[in-house]
C-alpha cells in the first residue's frame, strides 16, 4: 500500500492538469493494451524537455522508484509503473509520450521487425493451433523445430527429411524457435515469426531441390484430407516452374485452387526470374507456375538492406514480375522480406555444403568470440525466402480469426499493405557489375509491401461470398495503354486495395505514373517484347521441373 501511495504522490508532484482540454494522446495504443494486465509494465517516458527530465530523476528517487535508463539523445527515462497508472500518464504536463519499452529483436534476421511481427508476437499472437503445410525439400528435425512438425510424408520416395536444405530453412523462417540462439552470449533470438504454429512436412522436391507436378499434386490432395485433422490453414509453395498454358488448364493451378475452395490459404513464391531480358521483357511476365493462379497469393521479394526500417528497403531485382503469361493476370500480389534471410540450417544438406560463405557464423548472434561457422543457421535469398514470411503472416491472421476465408485473408494482407515506394531504384550485380533498374509498379510490386500488424488491425468486413482472385489485364496495343477487368463480387473495386492514389479501373495509375513505370517494355520501343508478352505462344520451354527457386546471391 505505502508504495502506490507513494507512486501516487509522485503523480501529484509531477503537475495532473485535470481542467485543460483535451491533448494529443501521450500514451501508445499498445501501452495501452498491455496496461490490462496484473504486471509491472516497463516503460520509455519522454519529456517535453531536459529540465523536466532531471525533474523527474529527482522525484523517481526521492519516491523511491528505480530508473532503469536515461536517454541523451532524447529526453527519456525508463522505468517500471503498475499497470494501473498508465492512464493517469496522459495528465501529466511534463510528459510528451509514453511507449511500452518494446522489444526489438533482430528474428530472422531484420525480417520479424521490418513487417511488425514483433508487436503481433507481444500480443500473444504466435500462431499456436494453426497448422500450415511446406510442400518443399522436406524438413530436418532440428533444435530450432523441436516439437513443430506434426505429420510429415514424402511424395518423392525416401525419407521425409531434408537433404537438401531448403525446406527446412522454410519452415525456420515460419516456425523456428530461435533455440539454437538462445544462450548466455546470445544476442539474437533467430526465430521465425509464427513460432508455435504446426508444421505439416510434405516432401515433394528430392534431394537435388526437383520434383513433379505430380508429386506435388498429391501432396495437396493429401493437405485436403488432413485439413480437419492437423487444422491446415495454410500451404506454402516456395517452388515453381514456367507457364506453360492457361491457369484454367495448369494442373498445379487447378490443385492450388482446390486447396483454396477448401479453405485453405495457398501462398506461392513469384519465381527468382526478374533480371531475365532473354525476350526483351526485362524480367516482366516471368511469374512462375502456379504463382500465376489469381486466387493464390503470389509473394516477390523486398530486400532490407540490413535495416529494421522500411525506410531504405528496395525490391528486389531478381523478383520476378507480371503480368503472367497467357492470361496476363496481374501479379505478385505482394512483396514481403526474402534477401539474406537468416534461418534454420538442416545439419549435412547441400545447401549449407555448397554454399558454405552462407552459413552465418556463430558471431553474428553471440559475443563469445566464437567465429566459426554455425551449424544451425543459413543465410539464403529469394522469393522463396519472401513466401513464408507472408504464410506466417497468414497464420497469425488465422490464430486471431480463424473464421477468416481464404479470400479474406488474401483481402486484408493486400489492403493494409505499405505502399510507399520510390519510383526506381538501381542494383549492380556484384559478381559481373551489370546495372539492373527496378521501377516501382503494378506488375513489380503488386498491392505493397507486408505490414503483419496493420493487417492484424484491420476490421474490413469482407464478404464471404467475395473474391479476392488477382484481375486480369487487358492491353489495347493500339493505343498502348492496358486496363484491370474485374469480375463480379471481387474485393478490387476502387479505393479498396489501393487505398485513394490508385484506382483499379479503366485509367489504372500508380500514384502520378502509368501503371506500368516509365520504362514499359512491351508497345512500340520493342515489338518482340510485346509479341511475347501478349501473344498467344509461350515462350519458356515445354520441360522445365518444378524446383526450389532460392538462390544464393545477394543482391
Amino acid at each position: 500500500m505505502k508504495g502506490t501511495l507513494t507512486i501516487f504522490a509522485l503523480l501529484s508532484a509531477l503537475s495532473i492538469n485535470t481542467a485543460a482540454a483535451a491533448p494529443p494522446p501521450k500514451v501508445s495504443n499498445d501501452l495501452k493494451k498491455l496496461a490490462t494486465g496484473s504486471s509491472s509494465i516497463e516503460v520509455i517516458i519522454q519529456f517535453k524537455d531536459a529540465a523536466a527530465h532531471k525533474a523527474f530523476d529527482k522525484l523517481v528517487k526521492d519516491f523511491g522508484l528505480k530508473i532503469k535508463k536515461t536517454h541523451k539523445s532524447v529526453s527519456a527515462a525508463t522505468l517500471s509503473l503498475p499497470p494501473e497508472l498508465v492512464a493517469k500518464l496522459e495528465d501529466l504536463d511534463d510528459i510528451t509520450y509514453v511507449t511500452p519499452n518494446r522489444k526489438v529483436n533482430r528474428t530472422i534476421d531484420t525480417t520479424t521487425v521490418t513487417t511488425a511481427a514483433d508487436i503481433a508476437r507481444s500480443y500473444g499472437l504466435d500462431g499456436a493451433g494453426v497448422g500450415v503445410a511446406i510442400l518443399d525439400s522436406g524438413i530436418a528435425p532440428v533444435g530450432d523445430l523441436a516439437g513443430r512438425i506434426v505429420y510429415s510424408e514424402s511424395f518423392v520416395g525416401g525419407t521425409t527429411t531434408d537433404a537438401y536444405g531448403h525446406g527446412t530453412h522454410v519452415a525456420g523462417i515460419i516456425a523456428g524457435q530461435g533455440t539454437d540462439s538462445t544462450c548466455g552470449t546470445c544476442t539474437r533470438k533467430l526465430a521465425g515469426i509464427a513460432p508455435k504454429a504446426n508444421l505439416i512436412n510434405f516432401k515433394v522436391l528430392d534431394d537435388n531441390g526437383s520434383g513433379t507436378d505430380a508429386a506435388i499434386i498429391q501432396a495437396i490432395d493429401r493437405a485436403i484430407q488432413l485439413k480437419q485433422t492437423y487444422n491446415i490453414r495454410v500451404l506454402n509453395l516456395s517452388l515453381g516452374r514456367p507457364v506453360q498454358e492457361s491457369y484454367v488448364s495448369d494442373p498445379l493451378c487447378q490443385a492450388v485452387e482446390s486447396a483454396w475452395r477448401a479453405g485453405i490459404v495457398v501462398i506461392v513464391a513469384a519465381g527468382n526470374n526478374g533480371r531475365d531480358n532473354s525476350f526483351g521483357t526485362k524480367g516482366y511476365a516471368t511469374i512462375n507456375s502456379p504463382a500465376n493462379d489469381p486466387y493464390v497469393i503470389t509473394v516477390g521479394s523486398m530486400k532490407s538492406n540490413g535495416t529494421v526500417s522500411r525506410a531504405d528497403d528496395e525490391i528486389a531485382s531478381y523478383s520476378s514480375k507480371g503480368p503472367s503469361l497467357i492470361d496476363h493476370i496481374a501479379k505478385p500480389d505482394l512483396m514481403a522480406p526474402g534477401n539474406r534471410i537468416v534461418a534454420t540450417m538442416a545439419p549435412n544438406a547441400k545447401l549449407g555444403i555448397n554454399y558454405s560463405q552462407n552459413r552465418v557464423p556463430k558471431s553474428y548472434y553471440r559475443t563469445d568470440g566464437d567465429n566459426s561457422n554455425s551449424n544451425s543457421y543459413l543465410k539464403l535469398s529469394g522469393t522463396s525466402m519472401a513466401a513464408p514470411v507472408v504464410s506466417a503472416a497468414a497464420t497469425l491472421l488465422l490464430q486471431k480469426t480463424p473464421a477468416l476465408t481464404p479470400d479474406q485473408v488474401k483481402a486484408r494482407l493486400m489492403r493494409t499493405a505499405t505502399k510507399s515506394f520510390p519510383t526506381s531504384s538501381t542494383t549492380v550485380d556484384e559478381t559481373t557489375g551489370e546495372v539492373f533498374v527496378n521501377n516501382y509498379d503494378l506488375f513489380a510490386v503488386g498491392a505493397g509491401y507486408l505490414d503483419i500488424w496493420s493487417a492484424l488491425n484491420s476490421t474490413d468486413i469482407i464478404p464471404v461470398t467475395a473474391s479476392s482472385a488477382s484481375p486480369t489485364v487487358v492491353f489495347n496495343p493500339d493505343t498502348e495503354t492496358a486496363s484491370l477487368v474485374m469480375a463480379n463480387n471481387v474485393v478490387w473495386g476502387s479505393n479498396v486495395v489501393w487505398g485513394s492514389n490508385v484506382v483499379w479501373g479503366s485509367n489504372v495509375v500508380w500514384g502520378s505514373n502509368v501503371v506500368w513505370g516509365s520504362n514499359v517494355v512491351w508497345g512500340s520501343s520493342s515489338t518482340a517484347a510485346s509479341n511475347v508478352v501478349w501473344g498467344s505462344n509461350v515462350v519458356w520451354g515445354s520441360n522445365a521441373p518444378v524446383s526450389q527457386s532460392a538462390i544464393v546471391g545477394e543482391n
